[in-house]
């Protein structure tokens, strides 16, 4: 049995220093999820401030929990498009706003969260089995991914009603 039970939805304003962060999440439950996992997690990254400016730096299980096997960042993004829009068996990854701003929507088949990324000192944790789509850039938004394992075409999941699938007989 696989029923909602509610849906609640919140905006939460994080004041971080010069950024106004705004995580937007709508929830939903299910009787069989008591415990369902977190479909993604604000992390803060290390920062230094000096009289020159601002440094923001990740580390391989430093701040970021897996060992960085892969980096691409994304931008130029035409307003109106949408990138993302697939999940993966094994990758994790860590998604920052390094400029700009942009919004994250995941789905783990049970719940769904979306972030309004727009902080260079912080990322967005990504489990392995979540749906992704990135929407909304920002003019001149670039996003930074960090991930946990090296590109494979196997480990992605194109289309919604195979992840939905996929998730439930894994």
């Amino acid at each position: 049995r696989n029923s909602q039970l509610s849906t609640m939805s919140t905006v939460n304003n994080v004041n971080n220093g010069n950024c106004q962060q705004w995580q937007l999440l709508t929830v939903s439950f299910s009787v069989l999820s008591n415990k369902m996992k977190e479909i993604g997690k604000i992390i803060d990254l290390s920062q230094k401030q000096t009289d020159e400016g601002l440094c923001t730096h990740v580390e391989s299980l430093v701040g970021v929990p897996f060992d960085i096997k892969r980096a691409y960042w994304i931008y130029d993004v035409p307003k109106g498009e949408s990138r993302g829009g697939h999940a993966h068996k094994r990758l994790r990854q860590v998604i920052i706003a390094v400029k700009g701003s942009f919004i994250v929507n995941l789905d783990d088949g049970h719940q769904k969260k979306q972030y309004l990324l727009d902080c260079p000192d912080k990322g967005l944790l990504i489990d392995t089995k979540i749906w992704r789509t990135l929407d909304d850039f920002s003019e001149g938004a670039v996003c930074l991914v960090l991930a946990s394992e090296l590109y494979d075409p196997d480990d992605y999941l194109y289309d919604y009603n195979d992840f939905i699938e996929y998730i439930h007989h894994v």
